[in-house]
């Protein structure tokens, strides 16, 4: 079994409460369920994790290097800000895919940019919540690819 992390950046946590008309009526918690059932079923592990806080996820993204085979990362509003999450993702070997809920080019023009798509595999975005069970599947994909060699 192979770990793939996912990873939530800022004010995911109020997913469900939070601007339902974008991000909808799901929460975190089920966000997670549902990944961990797809994982479950794929053959993977997943570690789960949200925080507000840049260098909580920064360190998240170190503990991958040791035992991560895949990221699947909604850095929320850090995508737009952080180079700090680019160079950690930098020092990543495995597969990373970015989600994000809403379709960001839809959005405020500052929400068009994001630091973390320089090192993204894929970049999934306006799928709502569904879009971490494909990240999750394409990093499986990746992850089973790259296995082979």
């Amino acid at each position: 079994m192979s770990l793939i992390y996912v990873l939530n950046g800022p004010n995911l946590n109020l997913l469900g409460k939070r601007q339902p008309h974008i991000y909808g009526h799901e929460t975190l918690a089920d966000v997670e369920a549902d990944c961990r059932k797809l994982a479950a079923e794929l053959g993977h592990e997943i570690r789960f994790h949200q925080s507000n806080r840049e260098y909580e996820i920064i360190d998240w993204i170190h503990e991958a290097r040791e035992d991560g085979a895949g990221i699947v990362i909604n850095p929320a509003a850090f995508t737009h800000t952080s180079l700090a999450i680019l160079d950690a993702l930098n020092t990543f070997e495995g597969p990373v895919i970015e989600i994000h809920i809403s379709n960001v080019h839809k959005r405020e023009s500052f929400r068009h940019h994001s630091f973390v798509s320089h090192r993204a595999d894929g970049v999934i975005c306006g799928l709502g919540t569904e879009g971490y069970q494909l990240g999750i599947r394409r990093a499986a994909t990746m992850i089973k690819a790259a296995s082979k060699g």
